[in-house]
């Protein structure tokens, strides 16, 4: 019989992730008790936020622990049922981890409905990335026809979402993104207005350049990276603007990069920023993701994905990941 195959996390790193961090073990198959489910997962999700689940600095979830398999969310068959809600054969999303096989009780689990969109984008465009874009957006970023928005890492599978969203909306939308080709496809096939690539060595700097793409100012900025950028798009952000900040990628292996050295411009613009986890705002759930699946199944939503192949590559593809070597979603395939 097939064992189940899993990332277990061996080490905590002190900065960068290393492989060394993580352990592949076989295991028997657990079978689901009663009012349980097993599900034989196919695509794993793989999210900047595991990068904080990691350490032992308070966050806003609880760490993995030591020898634990490391937190993730699945999309997958359950094989087998005890449940009278999860049949066999049906598909959902699940939080079981790094591992091919998990067994749930039902919470928190989504019954996925039979192929409007492409099993995988439930892990990302109409997924928690895209719930997170539209919350946001709308939520905290409260954008507006004719605002102009500002979106960093604007090739991702948050930014991505959000770019096209404000776009939905009738906004000018402005990217940041590492790379040429990133830039390319924000501007060329998600429709963005202008993109600027931060690791480009130009006369300009980077607050000057956005200066450029924004004649108008900066009314939102949808932050996923912190640090050097953030303190760049305050130069050009406008009085009463709204920051919605939903990551901080650029300082989660070196935190002193997140330093705000233009905190004045709080003050000046009287702006709003918000932290904001997605997982708190529960009730807006459904009508993000009716909202969502409607817009990637009509094509008025376009996302794109980097996947890795088996489970064995997971713990590189997310070093890869926090390192801006994804293009897009990155997606471990594991059937």
């Amino acid at each position: 019989m097939e064992k189940n195959q899993q990332i277990l996390l061996a080490a905590r790193p002190q900065a960068q992730v290393e492989l060394s961090h993580f352990k592949w073990v076989e295991k028997d198959i657990e079978p689901p008790g009663e009012s349980e489910f097993l599900v034989r997962a196919h695509y794993l999700s793989l999210d900047p936020y595991m990068r904080g689940r990691i350490d032992e600095a308070k966050s806003y979830a609880a760490k993995v622990e030591l020898g634990a398999v490391m937190v993730g969310t699945v999309v997958g068959e359950v094989i087998v049922s005890h449940h009278e809600k999860f049949p066999v054969g049906s598909f959902v999303e699940t939080h079981t981890g790094w591992q091919l096989y998990g067994k749930s009780n039902g919470a928190g689990v989504r019954l996925l409905p039979p192929k409007p969109v492409p099993l995988s984008a439930y892990l990302g465009a109409v997924g928690m990335p895209g719930v997170t874009a539209w919350i946001g957006l709308n939520e905290h970023g409260r954008a507006e026809p004719g605002q102009t928005v500002v979106i960093s890492a604007a090739s991702g599978a948050v930014g991505s979402v959000a770019g096209q969203l404000a776009k939905l909306k009738g906004c000018r939308v402005v990217g940041i993104a590492g790379g040429q080709a990133k830039c390319d496809y924000v501007v060329n096939e998600l429709g963005f207005d202008a993109c600027i690539d931060y690791k480009k060595n130009e006369a300009l700097t980077l607050s000057e350049r956005l200066a450029v793409a924004c004649p108008k100012g900066v009314d939102v900025y949808f932050d996923n990276v912190g640090g050097p950028i953030l303190n760049a798009v305050l130069e050009v952000m406008n009085p009463f603007s709204r920051i919605a900040l939903c990551g901080l990628i650029a300082g989660y292996e070196d935190p002193q990069r997140l330093a705000v050295t233009n905190f004045r411009s709080f003050l000046v613009n009287r702006i709003q920023l918000r932290g904001f986890i997605c997982s708190d705002h529960r009730p807006l759930w459904k009508p993000a993701l009716e909202a969502l699946a409607q817009g990637v199944a009509s094509g008025a939503i376009r996302y794109r994905e980097t996947v890795a192949q088996g489970l064995q590559a997971a713990p590189g593809a997310f070093i890869g990941m926090l390192r801006g070597e994804n293009f897009g979603k990155q997606l471990v395939k594991l059937i």
